[in-house]
């Protein structure tokens, strides 16, 4: 299989510069890092990608059965390593892919050198000493809404997810983007992001890793952050100055200095 084309794969930047991989989140593609690409593509060789399932991958591909679990997304993220042959790549993903990446990490440890998480949650619902920031039974009524009526859930909880409601063409983008998605892929990816619990996996990171979460966040509440980065050995958290779920798009050039002082570190 072509895994280029399964994976609607694009390659941008400098050729000779360290390998960035951005992997965008749910109901998302790789357009929503319009912002992020100019500011890395001088230095750093920028690779995109879309889940299958995702913007312009190849539906055909999508398997209900390996896309039920994260490691189904991140063998996806492997097979594009494998198929580009990168090595020691910087793999920042953005919120369940920050997840997805350390899987990812794991799975092919000479591919990925270093983690950047925007707004990661290792686990929505809230547990005993831990907060997620929802309930069993708000996850439960959100999957339920979303399943019964994609689109108008796409339309009520976009706005939610990117915040900043002074500027509704940031809410009104990630709904189109939401619109764009299958309605039965984005169900499955809806459930196997939402009812998640990637809390053991943290401990076993062992690559330079950068968190980044935000002032407000309605998806993922800083005690979050705190957690990811109390978690995994050696790690740099970095709150940015933004509201919402979707810095890279609220507050990108917040968001693309931290990144940039961090892949600077790594030299």
């Amino acid at each position: 299989m072509d895994i280029q084309r399964r994976n609607n794969v694009t390659v941008t930047g400098n050729p000779h510069g360290t390998t960035v991989v951005l992997a965008h989140g749910f109901g998302c593609d790789q357009n929503m890092w319009h912002l992020t690409v100019p500011a890395l593509a001088e230095d750093y060789r920028v690779v995109l990608f879309d889940y299958v399932g995702s913007g312009g991958s190849d539906l055909s591909a999508f398997s209900e059965t390996r896309y039920a679990s994260l490691g189904g997304y991140a063998q996806d993220v492997v097979d594009v390593c494998d198929a580009l042959d990168l090595r020691g790549a910087v793999f920042v993903g953005h919120s369940v892919s920050a997840m997805i990446g350390v899987l990812a990490a794991r799975m092919a440890p000479e591919r990925i050198g270093a983690l950047v998480m925007v707004a990661p949650s290792p686990r929505y619902i809230d547990d005993e000493g831990y907060r997620g920031g929802f309930s069993a039974e708000d996850i439960e009524e959100l999957l339920d809404s979303l399943e019964s009526n994609y689109l108008g859930w796409s339309a009520a909880m976009a706005p939610v997810i990117m915040g900043n409601a002074e500027r509704p063409e940031l809410g009104e983008e990630l709904t189109n983007s939401f619109c764009a998605t299958d309605p039965a892929m984005a169900r499955v990816f809806a459930r196997t992001t939402f009812l998640s619990d990637s809390r053991d996996d943290l401990n076993k990171v062992s690559v330079p890793t950068l968190v980044l979460d935000c002032t407000q966040d309605a998806i993922a509440p800083r005690e979050v952050g705190a957690f990811v980065h109390r978690a995994i050995p050696g790690s740099t958290l970095v709150t940015l100055d933004a509201t919402g779920h979707c810095p890279h798009m609220s507050a990108p050039e917040a968001t693309n200095e931290a990144i940039a002082g961090f892949l600077a570190g790594l030299r």
